[in-house]
């Protein structure tokens, strides 16, 4: 049995970047995840694809120890998404959506995945989000994304999930357009009335901030000569944050930050690649320096 259930999609992305346009690539907030949470814990997916969806990925994802049970195949083509990204890779225009099976997508929760210990939900509709929460039983944390979609098509179903989620993990733009504040502390202030017991509001190039019980962290971006691609690197960090709090078996305040870190270090990786090839590729030595690197930018004196 697995720790940690993630539900999300699993799709294609067409990604115009500036080193070149990436057609029907994989992708998916499942995927970056699943694929981030696996170098510290167990996890299984739950999500749907279509029969256009190769088989060798989800192999690939097993073969990382990822338990696939969980991903339906459905008639129909697989979610697809595309976008092109501006020279500096900070902002991003949508260029197409196509829900295709993710349309009709209720998620149905394997009987080995019912009872998991952690549970991180995708930016997913809420009531599809909702639906995960009420086939679970007991999770310890529940850790929850969302999107600028959802806030404005979806927000009294959002609140719902809000008022049963543990640590919120979202973005600045977001987290503005969900609170209606700019101010940081506003902000957090804001979003922790709605329900989740701690917010982790990701800032980009400039790290992450976590909110809760009372206090502040703050997480430095791993200083990058090279960032290729930035697709699914919140899913990425927050599926490296609910994989080391797995591993480690704590959720105290303590835990998340050092949860923080690890998420953002797996972040860092993310971006340097296309897709999940970077993920894929990455080796735990590595991956063990650049955590060893992120200490030695934070850690500081007092005299």
């Amino acid at each position: 049995m697995s720790s940690i259930l993630i539900v999300g999609s699993v799709a294609f992305d067409t990604l115009h970047l500036p080193s070149g346009s990436y057609p029907r690539v994989v992708g998916g907030s499942a995927v970056y995840a699943g694929l981030a949470a696996s170098r510290f814990s167990k996890a299984g997916l739950v999500g749907v694809v279509g029969k256009d969806f190769p088989k060798d990925m989800l192999e690939r994802l097993s073969a990382r120890g990822l338990d696939v049970s969980g991903i339906e195949i459905a008639d129909g083509e697989s979610f697809h998404w595309e976008g092109r990204y501006t020279d500096d890779l900070l902002h991003r225009t949508t260029l197409a959506t196509d829900l295709n099976v993710l349309a009709t997508f209720a998620p149905k929760i394997p009987d080995s995945q019912k009872t998991p210990r952690f549970v991180m939900l995708g930016n997913l509709a809420p009531e599809v989000q909702l639906s995960v929460l009420d086939q679970t039983t007991g999770p310890r944390f529940v850790v929850a994304d969302t999107m600028n979609f959802w806030i404005d098509a979806k927000r009294p179903e959002l609140c719902e999930v809000l008022k049963r989620v543990d640590l919120l993990v979202i973005n600045e733009e977001e987290a503005w357009q969900l609170s209606g504040e700019r101010n940081i502390g506003r902000v957090a202030a804001s979003l922790l009335a709605l329900g989740p017991k701690g917010v982790v509001v990701k800032r980009g190039e400039y790290g992450a901030m976590l909110f809760h019980e009372g206090r502040v962290f703050s997480a430095p971006g791993f200083p990058l000569d090279v960032v290729v691609d930035p697709t699914g690197a919140g899913d990425a960090f927050a599926g490296g944050l609910v994989g080391y709090l797995a591993k480690r078996g704590d959720t105290s305040h303590e835990a998340l930050r050092a949860a923080v870190i690890h998420g953002s270090a797996i972040a860092s990786f993310c971006v340097q690649g296309v897709s999940t090839e970077s993920l894929e590729s990455l080796t735990d030595e590595v991956l063990a320096r650049r955590i060893e690197g992120f200490d030695d930018i934070v850690r500081f004196r007092r005299d």
